[in-house]
């Protein structure tokens, strides 16, 4: 990832959900600790929600990312929605103008649609991390690995406690994300290929039924016969009732003999997740 200078403008967006206006003094707090960081936040104009979940229409909310890669004094563009209307965006976004820019996208959840995208579309890659992590319960650590590797040469915000679950290494381009968010891909042009890739999973809602439909579904368009690699990240609601079986032995089911799998509890929906960079390579 290319280093941001200190001072330097980030565009702030929602593609997906608009925030609630009662998250407002929330969305000020991370304004205020960007610029504490060295960071110029400038906001979209569709941040917060109008009807119902919209802060603008697909179009709009395109619009507004757009302008963001096209203003030269914006070097890092960071999405803090999430949801499910992401992907309404991706039919108006210039994707020539995206793979030409030197900034990089990031978001998490949702916001998985438009990472994959972008790496489907251009190659560029783009990093699944929810900024307003900064303020939340593990914030000062959060703030620390930032600074070192947003704002620094470092890489503490990509280093993750990891343990293989099934094999002992494994290598390649990342893609992926939220399970259920990258699904909805499937089947149209932004579908990032899969042959040779690391595929990340992680997911905040569900247990083992969405599971069970959201593996057999990957299984089915072949996605899980071409990976060199599985990340599985925090299932959160899964995890935190306890369901059996896990989703480790969820995914063996579905994935060929002898896949490198890993399992981590430090990517995903959690205050304490780390970022990773989809679409560049990764070594376990």
């Amino acid at each position: 990832m290319k280093k941001i200078p200190k001072g330097s403008k980030a565009g702030i967006v929602c593609c997906s959900n608009g925030q609630q206006r009662r998250y407002e003094n929330e969305v000020k707090l991370l304004g205020n600790t960007l610029q504490k960081l060295g960071l110029q936040p400038v906001f979209s104009p569709f941040i917060y929600e109008k009807e119902q979940v919209f802060s603008g229409t697909g179009r709009e909310r395109a619009e507004s990312l757009m302008e963001f890669y096209r203003d030269h004094e914006i070097a890092v563009i960071f999405d803090i929605s999430g949801g499910d209307i992401a992907n309404e965006v991706l039919p108006f976004l210039d994707f020539s103008l995206i793979g030409e820019s030197e900034k990089n996208f990031w978001g998490y959840s949702d916001l998985t649609t438009i990472i994959n995208s972008i790496y489907a579309k251009t190659g560029k890659s783009s990093v699944l991390y929810q900024v307003r992590n900064l303020i939340y319960q593990e914030k000062e650590v959060q703030q620390a690995d930032f600074l070192d590797t947003v704002l620094g040469d470092g890489k503490k915000l990509f280093e993750f406690q990891y343990e293989f679950v099934q094999h002992k290494e494994m290598g390649g381009v990342v893609v992926g994300g939220n399970i259920r968010c990258l699904l909805k891909l499937a089947g149209t042009p932004y579908w990032p290929d899969m042959k040779g890739k690391i595929l990340l999973l992680e997911s905040l809602g569900g247990t083992i039924p969405q599971m069970v439909t959201y593996l057999n579904q990957l299984a089915q368009i072949g996605a899980l016969e071409e990976i060199n690699g599985l990340i599985l990240g925090t299932f959160t609601k899964l995890e935190e009732e306890g369901q059996k079986p896990g989703i480790v032995d969820l995914a063996r089911q579905y994935v060929k003999d002898g896949l490198p799998i890993v399992k981590t509890q430090k990517i995903g929906h959690g205050e304490d997740a780390k970022g990773i960079v989809i679409g560049e390579e990764i070594v376990l």
